[in-house]
């Protein structure tokens, strides 16, 4: 099914004029209504009136998480306090957090976009939804729970924490779906184990998965574990949150709401537009948004985009898989590592746990990488040659995938800190 078939199943053509009459707009408002955008655009020479199409979108100056942080609190809003419903802020770790404010018409928008989502899934008005993502100023939450609901089905609010209720909640309420993050899924996955309960005993169908990167074999750890069918679902909060993007049943890329957030690649380096199939960084720019809009953003994700209309009968472009960020990408001894790349070699090893940890370190002006993995309870063991064995056939794949060598380090199952939240798989003691 289809949630929005008018725009989803737009012409390009007439998309392309939409976007254009969306993007005049948005740049007449924001440089009436933002100095920070006024003023780059003046020192560009540019006026509102020079953008006439939406090709015309590569005059615009780019915006950057620093201009956010520097702006902080309320310096790139658009809208006037007394419109501004909601506010949520980014999860960094650094720095000032992105204070994002929403409009009444913004959080329409946001509930459009996600009901567009949970349809492209099957998610029906008689489904249960669990929505386990965190809630409060993160945006997974509430942004997922006000989309089950705009398409009428059931939503639990569950959150993250305490896992042993969400299972026993899964199994007596039947609950058909689940929006969390791929590794918390796993991490319900084990604790279903635990229990001594298995995908049988729950009716999970449905899950979408998202806010940190994950790869196809994850995905078929999760379905097999959990015995549903995985999407993935894509969004960032300076955006909108969650539902920027979404997989449908082809799972051929993710369509992009773009009638509301235009797309494109770039080169991080030179900063031009790249060609669809090309891989570089992905840049947003809000089209419809109100509280906080943004011109020509760049998310740091690193994908491709893709056009023509999906075997789903949706034309709107969209984006490949997150390749990796161009921010936290690892550089050991001249190799760009990312920690995805590990996690692909690791799924397709049977003894090993889908749970692991990147150690950088620099010794003696080298840089070394430890890479600890859990070897699962039936495979661990005394034996001290197919240990032995078992490491060395997960070294020789590693150094294969990232042209580098590393220290394996075995580990006991369950000794690797599990994450509720958005997994952690890299320490740097570099940086330290």
């Amino acid at each position: 099914m289809i949630w929005n078939p008018s725009k989803e199943c737009m012409s390009r053509d007439e998309m392309h004029a939409l976007q254009g009459r969306r993007l005049q707009k948005l740049v007449s408002y924001v440089y009436h209504n933002v100095p920070f955008y006024r003023n780059k655009m003046q020192q560009m020479d540019i006026a509102p009136d020079d953008i006439r199409s939406i090709d015309d979108i590569v005059k615009l100056p780019f915006t950057t998480k620093q201009d956010l942080r520097d702006n902080y609190p309320y310096g790139l809003q658009a809208a006037p306090q007394s419109e501004i419903v909601r506010v949520h802020a980014s999860s960094g770790t650094t720095g000032n957090p992105t204070i994002v404010g929403y409009t009444r018409k913004d959080i329409a928008v946001w509930q459009e976009a996600m009901a567009r989502a949970l349809t492209a899934y099957g998610v029906k008005r008689e489904d249960t939804f669990s929505v386990s993502y965190g809630y409060g100023l993160f945006t997974g939450g509430l942004g997922v729970h006000y989309g089950v609901e705009n398409i009428g089905a059931t939503v639990i609010p569950t959150s993250t924490g305490n896992t042993e209720k969400h299972v026993r909640l899964l199994r007596d309420l039947k609950i058909t779906g689940i929006a969390c993050t791929p590794s918390y899924a796993l991490y319900l996955a084990e604790t279903l184990e635990k229990m001594g309960l298995g995908k049988d005993d729950i009716s999970l169908r449905v899950g979408a998965f998202g806010a940190e990167p994950w790869t196809e074999n994850m995905r078929k750890e999760i379905e097999e574990r959990l015995g549903l069918k995985g999407y993935n679902i894509y969004g960032l909060s300076e955006i909108v949150g969650p539902g920027v993007s979404y997989e449908c049943c082809k799972q051929n890329g993710s369509h992009i709401c773009e009638d509301h957030y235009y797309p494109e690649i770039i080169n991080p380096e030179t900063l031009e537009q790249l060609p669809y199939g090309q891989q570089g960084e992905l840049v947003f720019t809000t089209l419809t948004k109100e509280g906080m809009p943004v011109l020509r953003y760049r998310t740091k994700d690193l994908c491709t985009l893709m056009d023509g209309e999906c075997e789903c009968g949706r034309k709107t472009v969209r984006m490949g898989r997150i390749m990796g960020r161009s921010d936290d990408m690892l550089i050991i001894r001249g190799i760009n590592v990312f920690p995805s790349q590990v996690e692909s070699v690791i799924l397709e090893m049977p003894e090993i746990e889908p749970q692991y940890m990147l150690v950088v370190d620099r010794i003696n002006n080298l840089d070394t990488l430890q890479i600890q993995v859990e070897v699962r309870r039936d495979f661990f063991s005394g034996d001290m040659g197919s240990m032995l064995a078992m490491k060395k056939r997960l070294s020789d794949k590693i150094k294969s995938v990232l042209s580098i060598g590393a220290e394996i380090k075995l580990m006991e199952p369950g000794s690797i800190e599990r994450s509720q939240g958005k997994s952690k798989h890299v320490i740097d003691k570099r940086s330290l």
